[in-house]
């Protein structure tokens, strides 16, 4: 049977499958990433799990796998296979495409960032189906973007494009990683909105979804957070709806686990702002934290289906 692997590798995990040509799962398994033991470890535990499910697809399906595709955060050369620059994995300029080909066999293999390989997953197989221009937002520790036009993925020039949560909503605000201040995520993440109810319930292990539980039991101090946090979602969304005026707008990560206790205000929001924007549909992300993994095996499919025959 015909088959690829697929990698979608995070900060503190990783999720990989073997797919099939029609989009099955055929296989799945996680592992930690184990970035505590350095940069070259973690990048040989990528290795060694990719050949795991090279030699299961071998002894399961009586074939190598075809391609492989793999997900990665941080900033991604994808035509060159480079893995650029991960702060959180220690990576600089890893050659991670060249490395796991030669290690599988010589098969070909395809590198993509992780927040642009979950948006091409729901754009094709998710909540973007049927849309020929969306805009994928995951909310988790920090916020980025994912512009689906057609089909594809766009990441721009040089491979930033989409980088929303760097939008700067709150001139002069909390100090962001990237040198600016009040950039989005630092107040509309799910870990900003952690440490804002930390702050203000008194409870230093309170998180967001603790936040999100408050404000359905009616709590007016978690309210008074959330609706912040949401309001300075909302400038950055608008600011993104005018620039791209996607058909589509998901939203992912932690804080769409929340449902219609994010939703609801944030459509609101999102609809007292817009002037002469045509409003995109907002909607939640459909396929949670395997969005990468499967995103990354519709980019070893797409490699095949470019690929010149010899």
């Amino acid at each position: 049977m015909k088959h690829v692997i697929a990698l979608d590798v995070g900060g503190t995990g990783m999720k990989a499958a073997l797919i099939g040509a029609d989009g099955t799962l055929l296989h799945q398994a996680r592992r930690a990433t184990g970035r505590a033991r350095g940069a070259e470890a973690v990048v040989e535990t990528i290795l060694d799990f990719a050949a795991e499910l090279h030699d299961l697809g071998v002894e399961r399906f009586g074939a190598a796998p075809s391609a492989a595709g793999v997900a990665v955060p941080g900033i991604v050369d994808s035509a060159a296979g480079i893995a650029v620059y991960a702060a959180n994995l220690g990576w600089r300029d890893v050659p991670l495409r060249d490395l796991l080909s030669a290690r599988l066999g010589g098969i070909p293999v395809a590198l993509g960032h992780d927040v642009r390989t979950g948006g091409l997953a729901e754009g094709r197989i998710g909540a973007g189906q049927g849309a020929d221009r969306f805009l994928f937002v995951p909310l988790g520790t920090g916020i980025a973007g994912a512009i689906g036009i057609a089909g594809r993925i766009e990441a721009g020039a040089h491979g930033y494009a989409g980088e929303i949560g760097h939008i700067v909503v709150r001139p002069g605000g909390p100090e962001c990683g990237c040198g600016q201040r009040g950039c989005l995520e630092t107040l509309a993440s799910a870990s900003a909105v952690s440490r804002a109810w930390a702050a203000a319930s008194g409870d230093p292990e309170a998180d967001a979804a603790d936040c999100a539980k408050a404000v359905e039991g009616g709590d007016a101090a978690a309210r008074e957070v959330w609706l912040a946090a949401i309001g300075a979602l909302a400038d950055g969304l608008v600011t993104a709806i005018t620039l791209l005026d996607p058909r589509t707008l998901i939203i992912g990560g932690g804080l769409a686990e929340a449902g219609e206790t994010l939703f609801t205000p944030l459509r609101k929001a999102v609809e007292e702002r817009v002037t002469f924007q045509r409003l995109p549909e907002i909607v939640p992300a459909a396929l949670g934290d395997t969005a990468g993994c499967l995103g990354a095996g519709l980019l070893a499919w797409d490699l095949l289906a470019t690929e010149v025959p010899a």
